[in-house]
């Protein structure tokens, strides 16, 4: 974790009122979200909660229908390809293709992305070379441990070189070494061009050591919002004046202070954990 940005930093991010709904049931509900240009942004929160929902509002892979999105202060539903030209996304389901190698995975994206072709080439190998890909790039996805496929779909989302990097799950199924890894790459390349970081994890340790900041979302809504040290420290002090003896909570215990039984109710369908595990063993 990185020193958390002034206030008076540029917003990478606003969300003002966002709605979502899926028929009768509103997955995002009036979303009120600030993210600094610069930090790492922790979006937490239990399956079902509408993080990824937003995280596709935000993308432009869905609709806008109430409420705004501004990314660097774009339009999200009035400049959707100004807002994509400003991305780079990770998202929880395997983006990579099997049958490809690592190099023809990322240059694919850059065609998509619309990289110039006399950039494309050289775009392509810096981005490996970020991930530490270059010697493994000509072998064929297929032949990459879980941790290797990672780093290649984030070195697919950082040929565009974006503003602002989008992460779902990242690290999903992977060991803690691969999970290390991941984010060692992550902000190495952060540290040499200052992109700013929205990831949504269920691990709460790498929220607590890499995030500069977190966002706990229940329901659709932020409930709690902060450093994690200062999330950490609210419920210390409540629990202190409950007369609770604490050694000292976890940022799973906020997480868990916030969410409270509606885990048990929020937990997202069988789609939902069928599509999940399936992630995982495949990354595995």
């Amino acid at each position: 974790m990185t020193d958390v940005p002034e206030n008076t930093a540029p917003v990478a991010l606003a969300c003002e009122g966002l709605r979502y709904a899926f028929g009768e049931t509103r997955a995002v509900d009036d979303l009120e979200l600030t993210v600094r240009a610069g930090e790492v942004f922790g979006l937490l929160g239990p399956n079902g909660a509408g993080k990824t929902t937003a995280i596709r509002c935000i993308t432009t892979l869905l609709p806008v229908p109430a409420g705004m999105v501004r990314v660097f202060g774009h339009d999200a539903a009035k400049e959707r390809m100004a807002v994509r030209r400003l991305l780079g996304y990770v998202p929880q389901q395997l983006s990579a293709d099997a049958g490809l190698t690592g190099r023809e995975n990322v240059e694919l994206f850059a065609r998509v992305f619309d990289v110039t072709r006399r950039e494309r080439a050289d775009r392509v190998a810096r981005v490996l070379e970020a991930v530490g890909l270059t010697a493994a790039a000509d072998r064929l996805a297929k032949t990459y441990s879980g941790g290797m496929i990672r780093r290649l779909e984030l070195a697919q989302a950082l040929v565009s070189a974006p503003r602002l990097l989008m992460l779902d799950e990242p690290t999903i199924g992977l060991d803690p070494i691969a999970r290390t890894s991941v984010w060692e790459h992550i902000n190495a390349v952060r540290a040499a061009t200052g992109m700013t970081v929205l990831v949504t994890t269920h691990y709460m340790d790498e929220a607590d050591q890499y995030c500069d900041r977190v966002a706990l979302m229940h329901r659709g809504r932020i409930h709690a919002l902060g450093t994690p040290h200062e999330l950490r420290s609210e419920l210390a002090e409540r629990r202190r004046a409950e007369g609770e003896a604490d050694p000292g909570p976890t940022l799973e215990d906020v997480f868990r202070d916030v969410a409270g039984r509606g885990l048990d109710e929020q937990g997202g369908d069988f789609r939902d954990v069928r599509s999940t595990r399936r992630t995982a063993s495949r990354v595995g």
